[in-house]
């Protein structure tokens, strides 16, 4: 009873730690329709701002506490400032200046970055396991997310920055199509990973992944009234259904799990588990979209999931390997054998 009791425990406890990726990488097919129907700081602000009030009101029902005092304020407005804004920001614009593939790569090598600041910041040992299974995962979403022809030629010794053309385009789809953009919204994504344990010691990480939601889509909508027109009148009922999902599903649960759960646990082993976005993003294409994996897609999913296992185990895997063999005891001296007294007899 006990057991099984345990096990039902244990399987709750790992859908809730991988649902924040699952329900992204959903987010991600529901919002391929509708992106090129709308403006992109509109499409942030819309994904972030009621999806705040949502978790504020989850955060009221479940007795959460609000925050209190400068401290924590400031806090969360930095929080605000770096993973709402300039995450939300950076990606949306990225998302319409560049392919999906490249882009997928740059936002999802985000762990890379956790790792190192979690290393220096709270002294989170990664490990030569740990770091292993970063580099296959990094590995694993280059084979997801880059183009085919790239890789290939790759193999064949031909790198696509050092191929004439091919490289001149390569070059200028980083710094003139959005790369670099899916690159800073990489590092914001990462830094306010790393900012929620600064944030919850002097808040409840729930209330305040909320209000740092809200602050940091005001910012979205300004800019979106500044810069931006016709945000809306493009959008289907369809259309409204994707966003609505993936502001609730997608932003609200997602976030509201995801840094409730970096709050408390190791942040590398919840980081790495941002490489299953795209995994789950592909296999929902194909089942949902009737999308195609090629044959490196697919070795890029076996690779993604054995990195997530390698960095998730790391420790385990560590004392296998450094574990002392057990000491064969020495065998026991045994003592010569014990001769019955010989009797004397009286002679005849």
């Amino acid at each position: 009873m006990h057991s099984s009791a345990r096990s039902a425990q244990s399987f709750a406890g790992s859908l809730l730690l991988i649902s924040p990726f699952f329900l992204w990488g959903t987010a991600m097919v529901a919002m391929k329709g509708t992106i090129d129907d709308t403006t992109p700081f509109f499409l942030a602000g819309v994904r972030l701002l009621p999806a705040g009030f949502l978790v504020l009101l989850a955060a009221v029902y479940l007795g959460r506490s609000q925050p209190r005092g400068w401290r924590a304020w400031s806090w969360i407005l930095l929080f605000a400032l770096i993973d709402g804004t300039m995450f939300q920001g950076f990606l949306a614009e990225g998302l319409t200046r560049t392919g999906a593939g490249l882009g997928s790569v740059m936002i999802d090598s985000q762990p890379l970055a956790v790792a190192v600041m979690a290393r220096f910041l709270f002294e989170e040992r990664v490990g030569p396991f740990g770091w292993l299974g970063l580099g296959i995962g990094l590995l694993g979403i280059s084979l997801l997310g880059l183009p085919d022809p790239w890789i290939w030629g790759l193999f064949n010794g031909q790198s696509p920055l050092t191929n004439g053309t091919l490289g001149r385009e390569v070059l200028t789809d980083l710094f003139q199509q959005g790369e670099w953009l899916m690159l800073m919204a990489a590092l914001s994504m990462a830094v306010g990973t790393v900012l929620i344990r600064f944030v919850s010691r002097h808040a409840d990480p729930i209330a305040a992944t909320g209000w740092h939601m809200v602050l940091g889509g005001l910012p979205l909508f300004a800019l979106s009234a500044w810069q931006e027109t016709a945000q809306w009148q493009g959008v289907s009922i369809s259309g409204w259904m994707s966003i609505a999902y993936a502001t609730i599903f997608g932003s609200a649960i997602a976030y509201g799990v995801f840094f409730y759960l970096a709050a408390q646990g190791n942040l590398t082993s919840l980081s790495s588990l941002t490489f299953l976005t795209p995994v789950f993003a592909l296999v929902f294409g194909m089942l949902l979209l009737s999308e195609s994996l090629s044959l490196l897609q697919w070795m890029g999913v076996g690779l993604t999931l054995v990195s997530i296992y390698l960095i998730n185990q790391r420790a385990q895997l560590e004392s296998l390997i450094t574990r002392p063999s057990p000491a064969v005891p020495a065998p026991e001296a045994q003592a010569p054998p014990v001769l019955p007294a010989r009797t004397k007899t009286a002679p005849d």
